[in-house]
């Protein structure tokens, strides 16, 4: 009786986690199985008070659903205030190893003498992630995303999920795996797109993970005058599915300016362009009509620990 009793119990329990894993990600949160899912994501928290600024007003707003933080950046503590006074917002960590404005610069949150292949001769990131790539060491690598989580938890910061400033721990397969490694250690949700290296087998994603369908991001080719068309044209071109999109959000102000002088590609006029699109009526009706459903990692990372 006893063996046919635990005989039961183990079919019902293949049988939940089958259930759950056939369920679409939209069904796991309660929506329609052919639901549009939108991570509406703001990009570099920390990097300067404009851009903290902008980002905290949008996360109030409603106008993005989620953000992350860069450790290493010399506004971390007033992201940290941020953090505690508003336990609920939707913030992950965006794991940095690079620096790449001209003039503003910063290092490693680890000692600098155990993390000596991600440094340049000035003791600061380099400011282009083929450069980690190249010289980057897997361990310390590990050692420096472990200090910035740690140094997030020791502020009060509890990250929702992690993902990669400038894409700088998906440049070779040691590094995406030590970025998984790490994200499964500390349990957090981290950003994975369907076909790409990240959701590899080699990666080493388990069946808990979640892998977004879509990454959406505004890049050097979007014209200054077609910029709010770029984001309208991306909502409603929008699958069934879970998409991120990608925003940079700052003030064209006199401070961005001077930390991002000569530097149009993610500079102070771009992310005011996309602070106002993101705050914008058009935008706001665009994600309305298509019937978009904001969501957080704060919820796909409930899924995560319960598949």
């Amino acid at each position: 009786m006893n063996l046919l009793l635990r005989c039961s119990v183990v079919s019902l329990l293949f049988a939940s986690t089958l259930s759950a894993q056939t369920k679409t990600i939209a069904e796991r949160l309660g929506h329609p199985a052919d639901s549009k899912l939108l991570i509406l994501h703001a990009d570099d928290l920390g990097a300067a008070h404009s851009v903290d600024m902008a980002s905290f007003d949008a996360l109030d707003k409603g106008a993005v659903s989620s953000a992350s933080i860069m450790l290493p950046t010399p506004w971390i503590t007033e992201v940290a205030a941020y953090a505690r006074a508003h336990p609920n917002a939707d913030l992950g960590l965006h794991l940095t190893l690079t620096s790449e404005w001209e003039t503003y610069r910063w290092g490693s949150v680890e000692s600098a003498d155990k993390v000596s292949s991600l440094l340049d001769s000035a003791g600061t990131f380099p400011n282009d992630e083929k450069l980690v790539a190249a010289h980057a060491k897997p361990l310390e690598v590990e050692r420096e995303i472990r200090a910035q989580i740690n140094r997030a938890l020791a502020l009060g910061i509890r990250p929702t999920h992690l993902d990669s400033h400038m894409g700088s721990l998906f440049t070779t397969p040691e590094l995406i795996a030590t970025y998984v490694k790490v994200a499964h250690d500390y349990h957090l949700p981290f950003l994975a797109v369907k076909g790409s290296a990240l959701a590899a087998p080699q990666a080493g994603l388990t069946a808990r993970d979640i892998v977004l369908d879509a990454v959406i991001i505004a890049d050097r080719q979007v014209p200054r005058d077609k910029w709010k068309e770029f984001y309208l044209n991306a909502i409603a071109n929008l699958k069934p599915g879970l998409t991120e999109i990608i925003v940079h959000l700052g003030h064209d102000d006199s401070e961005l300016q001077a930390v991002m002088v000569d530097h149009e590609g993610y500079g102070s006029a771009w992310r005011q362009r996309d602070y106002d699109v993101v705050n914008s009526a058009e935008f706001k009706k665009a994600l309305q009509d298509n019937h978009v459903i904001l969501v957080t990692w704060k919820e796909l990372g409930k899924l995560a620990q319960h598949p």
